[in-house]
């Protein structure tokens, strides 16, 4: 699939950070990470659900077998806490991503096939599950730091504390609105996938059947299991 589930959760637990500027001056550059962290953790802990339209490009490192190559994807992302998320690829090929908090589906329409397991199994773990639980810190799961400040845009600089499978997080977000921008994750192999929001909207309440897959007729689905503890 077009997708890495690790890059996918990385960046759900940005989008879900949207954030309005507390009221009276921006922060100086020097305190532009503590002042934008500490607002992206308030917005987050009131939000109850999140829509988007998405723009991924993701980067491939060559290895040294070859050039390095993008692949740009577009699509919508809905979360919803507890756990909840529909994560959907219209271009250039669909493909989607459902979980209810209980039940992870990934569905590739290419291939005819559906995979269903645990939401916690080997996918939602560490930071992500955190936010998607409703129990993320910031301050607790990340190391902050201020990239830019400037007056469209603030870029933070996002270290994970524990071991993770990405090496570290970028978000930008518009200062004056709050809007967050982009978010940027970067892996240890040298991989870079990028999601650009817009048209973002948050508490929506949408009804339960959006974070539930139920395979069309035909399609393979494989039931994974729990590895054993």
């Amino acid at each position: 699939m077009r997708f890495e589930l690790s890059c996918l959760l990385a960046l759900v637990l940005l989008s879900f950070e949207l954030t309005s500027p507390a009221s009276g001056s921006r922060p100086s550059d020097s305190a532009c990470g503590e002042a934008a962290a500490a607002a992206l953790q308030r917005r987050y802990e009131s939000a109850r659900d999140l829509r988007a339209e998405i723009v991924q490009t993701t980067r491939s490192a060559s290895l040294g077998t070859g050039p390095s190559h993008s692949i740009v994807s577009s699509g919508t992302v809905t979360l919803a806490k507890p756990g909840k998320l529909r994560w959907s690829y219209e271009q250039p090929e669909p493909s989607l991503v459902v979980s209810d908090g209980a039940t992870l589906w990934i569905y590739d329409p290419q291939f005819q096939e559906v995979q269903k397991l645990p939401a916690t199994e080997g996918y939602l773990s560490g930071a992500a599950i955190q936010f998607l639980l409703g129990e993320g810190d910031m301050g607790r799961d990340f190391e902050i730091s201020a990239l830019a400040c400037g007056e469209d845009s603030a870029e933070l600089l996002l270290v994970p504390r524990t071991p993770a499978s990405y090496e570290k997080l970028h978000v930008v977000v518009n200062p004056g609105t709050g809007d967050l921008q982009k978010t940027t994750v970067f892996f240890v192999l040298g991989n870079v996938t990028e999601v650009e929001f817009s048209d973002i909207q948050i508490n929506l309440d949408p009804p339960p059947e959006t974070f539930r897959l139920e395979p069309p007729s035909g399609v393979r689905v494989i039931e994974l299991e729990p590895s054993p503890q």
